[in-house]
């Protein structure tokens, strides 16, 4: 923290986040209270997920031949205008609630590929790397355990125009830090990186890259299913009401703030592969032991024990990705891995219901588990064990 640039990096992110979680139950409750309807209502969880599988490969293509700060403040401002549209949205005019979701998911896939890819320059890719993700992931925990209810007290009091509001400035606030980061890294071009498909290209001779992309997508894929399913599990298993969800989702974000404590000491336990693979497992049966469990606070510790693996997983698979991939194709291997996860909620939020038509609610919960186990045993034979694989270029490997 100690970094100036770091500190502006940091508070970007954290400051639009808030912003942006804040909308999380804003923006659902809003189309339902103008439409009344769960297909419209849902279509809005979709359309934030489209762009990212769309323009993400060639907004990396963008990233890697352009100012990263810049980029990120110009995001930020689209995302400010796009949210802007919704104060004129009504129930004639809901396509103006659609656009601004299309524009501002557009954005945020050019603003996380660019913060990621930014971050080695600033800090480096030594130890400084792991505690600054680290530390990102302690805010993130944090905004995400606390922004969600707090936009439904907003909207509660003040209502919808002052969450908009809070989110507009929000954007405009980080914008402004943004444009003060100093750092630039170097942009090269080459006959091997200048090509759009060369991140695509990377990630395919990479072994670490390739293994881990295949197991986190796997396993994403997973987790997405699961959340898709916790508000039937909440309903038909606990017998709770839906509110429930909202303290199970609290217990994910304190073990995510555990974890990502842990996380820069759970580097120097295990190997790279080896800790890739073990944390999948342990949320595979923090996903067993919740879907099984016979009451709401045995159902809260277990969703402790997802969020503390589940983070540590995942700080580590950012960490090796940005030591591993060159500064030429970093932002368009961060934009390869955002589809990624884009693509993996979709499949996971429309396949899981679909498997629950078939098989039932019970059944379908435990075979989705079960292919977040499925994921750890991809990892643990994808991604190479030796050190050495994590700083051979593909050529060399």
């Amino acid at each position: 923290m100690r970094n100036r640039d770091f500190q502006r990096l940091w508070f970007s992110g954290a400051v639009s986040g808030i912003g942006s979680w804040l909308l999380v139950v804003a923006i659902p409750f809003h189309v339902y209270a103008l439409t009344g309807s769960t297909v419209t209502t849902g279509l809005t969880l979709a359309l934030e997920a489209l762009p990212a599988l769309l323009l993400g490969p060639w907004a990396g293509v963008l990233l890697d031949r352009w100012n990263l700060a810049r980029a990120m403040w110009i995001a930020d401002l689209t995302c400010a205008a796009a949210v802007s549209l919704i104060l004129f949205a009504d129930r004639d005019h809901i396509w103006l609630i659609y656009l601004a979701i299309l524009l501002e998911s557009s954005a945020t896939i050019v603003f996380r590929p660019a913060s990621r890819a930014l971050l080695p320059a600033v800090v480096g890719t030594g130890p400084e790397l792991a505690k600054a993700n680290a530390i990102n992931a302690t805010t993130g925990s944090a905004i995400r355990l606390a922004a969600p209810p707090l936009g439904a007290l907003l909207l509660g009091g003040p209502g919808i125009q002052f969450v908009l509001a809070v989110d507009i400035i929000s954007y405009l606030l980080s914008a402004a830090t943004i444009a003060t980061i100093r750092t630039r890294r170097p942009i090269t071009h080459d006959s091997t990186t200048d090509h759009p498909l060369a991140g695509l290209r990377y990630i395919a001779r990479h072994r670490v890259l390739r293994g881990i992309l295949l197991g986190q997508t796997i396993f994403l894929t997973a987790n997405a299913g699961l959340t898709a399913l916790l508000v039937p599990f909440t309903v038909q298993r606990l017998h709770a009401p839906g509110y429930v969800v909202g303290y199970l989702i609290s217990g994910l974000g304190a073990g995510y703030l555990i974890g990502a404590a842990l996380s820069t000491k759970a580097l120097t336990w295990l190997g790279i592969r080896d800790l890739l693979a073990v944390t999948q497992l342990a949320t595979a049966a923090g996903f067993f032991a919740l879907f099984n469990a016979p009451s709401v606070p045995v159902a809260i510790g277990a969703a402790v024990l997802i969020g503390l693996p589940g983070s540590i997983l995942l700080i580590t698979a950012q960490t090796t990705i940005q030591r591993t991939t060159p500064q030429a194709v970093l932002g368009r291997v961060g934009a390869l891995f955002f589809a990624g996860d884009s693509l993996a909620l979709l499949i996971g939020a429309l396949g899981s219901p679909a498997i629950t038509l078939a098989l039932g609610l019970p059944l379908t919960l435990n075979l989705v588990a079960a292919s977040a186990v499925l994921a750890a045993v991809l990892t643990f034979v994808a991604v190479p064990g030796h050190p050495a694989a994590f700083t051979k270029t593909p050529a060399q490997q």
